[in-house]
């Protein structure tokens, strides 16, 4: 089967259209494919649920009979990691229900408690 000479032009006209349309869609356009949106909103709903839950740690901390000693110590602490631990040792970064804390929330929690002692 002979296509017209006419017609060669535009098939490649098209496909040329076609890979430049998806270079830019997906480099600077914004597209995503479905498994790297999926990953995405993961990556997005775990820091959300870890920046709600960052008052429930700051009110354990509250109502801990030794609060007032143990934010001075957490706020004498020199790394971010010594932080963590301590607020994970604490109990403060264990929500209900769980057995064990949450070290993302642990590492939110003492940044929050680190501040407000500072400020």
């Amino acid at each position: 089967m002979d296509s017209p000479s006419q017609l060669r032009p535009g098939l490649y006209g098209a496909l040329i259209g076609c890979i430049v349309t998806l270079s830019i869609g997906f480099t600077v356009g914004g597209w995503y494919l479905g498994s790297t949106a999926e990953t995405l909103a993961n990556a997005r709903s775990k820091v959300a649920v870890i920046e709600a839950l960052v008052p429930i740690c700051v009110s354990y901390q509250q109502v801990d009979p030794n609060s007032s000693g143990k934010l001075a110590e957490l706020s004498a602490m020199k790394t971010a990691y010594e932080q963590r631990d301590f607020v994970m040792k604490a109990g403060w970064a264990t929500m209900p229900a769980t057995d064990a804390p949450n070290r993302e929330l642990a590492a939110a929690c003492a940044s929050a408690l680190a501040r407000s002692a500072a400020g």
